[in-house]
């Protein structure tokens, strides 16, 4: 399994058709995210989808809002409280989780109550907003159906660091469907999984080792039985941010396979940059490039491997900011 992306294969990644330019709000508007729609674009097969147009509201129509208990929210119309959209909007969304099956991703439109996955605002009785928040009723009865899916909400992938991480998983998500396409063996699961090796010593050190213990009891079980527990605990994994000094770990562990290859003063320039990452003088892409510099002198079969050293495509400067 190669550890580099595949640059032919544009995964697929469900949006709130707002976020693209698409005028299907509820004042006739978009929200459109240029990052989503210029810079993302060129990588990703986007499925734009509106619940709320598609259940039947008009553009424009009078804004939803939820009210009610936030575990629980009902969505109904702001200026008609008789318009109930609710059951509408939860069957939608269980619709549309059977019909793309094929997705990798999906970017849902913040705060909004049919696509918000937290902090959407519900309503009590006088209008006020509840202390607790809600999640939108189609969002919820989505991502139920889809519970390992990476999703994010458009706001919080202008930071760096999030939107490395979602895109990892992104990606991540593409390659288990890749592998189940091709099919569950004892082998492309512990295959599977030592590529992932040092993706997740930097997110979650001690998930990989209770992922390998997962592996390591299959015996002669048939492994298609424990794939999708480890899938899920796998994206759990990833979803916990790697940090500088986890990012610095696993720089440490990769670089010690070139000890025996490169020299002295070559060894020190690796440990001055990665020691300036770890200190937050240069970003994480620095000592990288580096050290896939003097991978490519002096290849090695178990890192060529690795995720870790491309889990995206190098165009999309993910770990420039990092």
């Amino acid at each position: 399994m190669a550890s580099a992306v595949s640059t032919q294969h544009k995964p697929k990644i469900a949006i709130s058709a707002c976020l693209l330019g698409a005028e299907v709000r509820f004042n006739g508007g978009h929200k459109e995210s240029r990052l989503c729609s210029q810079a993302l674009s060129e990588h990703f097969e986007f499925v734009p989808l509106c619940p709320e147009v598609a259940i039947g509201l008009g553009i424009p129509r009078q804004p939803v809002r939820l009210v009610g208990s936030p575990a629980q929210p009902q969505a109904v119309g702001s200026v008609d409280s008789t318009l109930n959209v609710t059951q509408p909007l939860h069957d939608y969304g269980l619709e549309m989780a059977a019909a793309h099956t094929d997705i990798s991703g999906y970017i849902f439109m913040q705060k909004s109550p049919s696509c918000g996955l937290e902090r959407v605002k519900v309503y009590q009785d006088g209008g006020r907003p509840a202390e607790l928040s809600g999640r939108g009723i189609y969002a919820q009865a989505f991502c139920a159906a889809h519970p390992d899916l990476p999703v994010e909400e458009d706001g919080r992938l202008n930071d760096p660091v999030l939107r490395e991480n979602f895109l990892t998983r992104v990606y991540a998500y593409s390659a288990w469907q890749a592998l189940l396409k091709t099919g569950i063996t004892r082998r492309s699961l512990t295959d599977f999984h030592a590529c992932y090796k040092y993706q997740l010593m930097a997110h979650h050190p001690a998930q990989y080792r209770t992922l390998g213990n997962m592996l390591g009891r299959i015996g002669k079980n048939d492994p298609r039985e424990i794939a999708s527990q480890y899938f899920s605990e796998l994206m759990k994994a990833l979803k916990q941010c790697a940090t500088r000094r986890t990012h610095t770990n696993v720089l440490q562990h990769i670089s010690g396979y070139l000890k025996q290859s490169i020299s002295p003063e070559d060894k020190q320039e690796v440990q001055q940059l990665i020691g300036q990452y770890l200190h937050g003088i240069v970003p994480l892409v620095v000592p990288l490039t580096l050290l896939k510099h003097h991978f490519r002198l002096h290849p090695h079969p178990y890192i060529s491997r690795q995720v870790y050293l491309q889990p995206h495509p190098e165009n999309l400067s993910l770990r420039n900011a990092i």
